[in-house]
């Protein structure tokens, strides 16, 4: 988990290339962040009544992402980002996983700050990185664990998926966060206010200890130790005053 004091170094980051694309000068790019950091540089930039800036992760629905502050003489596009796509194919029969790629890639000593998505799929990875290492992994990176694979810069489409999903439904007394979160995790309300109570959750990315707060459709739960859960519809309330809950959860 991150601490103020790394929030206040990015921001300080945010407020740093926003300035510098404010003098005129070449579009300034920070990232890798994840989906939290996103949330944090958009209030920032927000906060500076910036909006020449785009979070670009390399395909449209990346969850890590780079920021980048653009100059008033040049317009935000996605092609000035330095990120890359590389593919890694291995044999079919060879199971990896998200996890042994991620090993692998920091193994070699790469930092998950220039490293974006990692989308697998039987016999092929395409991961993103950022343009300063792709070189590198090019020529050093042969094998993940004892698999051997062959990378090559860019990517075909269609990309791998970036998540499977399971849907579940079930019946909720109210939109209320604990008893969204009860009936997402299969615990009781009170179990599920313990865990906010603990800050052990998050709705779009943000700590949320409210029990109170109403979930709206398409919010994103993640719940510490309990997976994340993306909240897709809520039926009308029945006669009963209770509603039908249709999600999915990440697997």
């Amino acid at each position: 988990m991150r601490t103020d004091s790394q929030d206040a170094v990015l921001q300080a980051k945010v407020k740093d290339a926003i300035y510098s694309a404010q003098s005129g000068r070449d579009a300034h790019f920070i990232g890798f962040l994840d989906e939290r950091q996103a949330v944090l540089v958009r209030q920032t930039a927000k906060q500076a009544r910036f909006t020449r800036y785009l979070l670009w992760g390399g395909y449209t629905q990346a969850e890590r992402v780079c920021f980048g502050a653009f100059p008033a003489w040049e317009e935000p596009n996605t092609v000035s980002f330095p990120i890359h796509a590389v593919t890694a194919a291995f044999r079919p029969c060879d199971q990896l996983s998200h996890r042994d790629f991620l090993g692998a890639l920091t193994g070699a000593g790469v930092s998950r700050e220039v490293l974006g998505d990692v989308l697998l799929q039987e016999g092929r990875c395409v991961f993103f990185c950022r343009s300063e290492i792709m070189d590198f992994l090019l020529t050093q990176m042969t094998k993940v664990g004892r698999v051997g694979v062959h990378l090559s810069p860019d990517a075909q489409e269609p990309l791998p998926p970036a998540h499977r999903y399971r849907p579940f439904s079930t019946v909720i007394s109210s939109p209320r966060l604990d008893c969204v979160a009860a009936a997402c995790t299969g615990l009781s309300r009170a179990k599920a206010q313990e865990l906010l109570k603990k800050e052990c959750v998050q709705v779009n990315h943000l700590l949320a200890t409210d029990a109170d707060v109403s979930v709206k459709e398409g919010d994103l739960l993640s719940i510490r130790g309990r997976g994340r859960y993306r909240i897709d519809t809520f039926s009308q309330p029945t006669h009963k005053g209770r509603l039908r809950l249709q999600g999915r959860k990440f697997i």
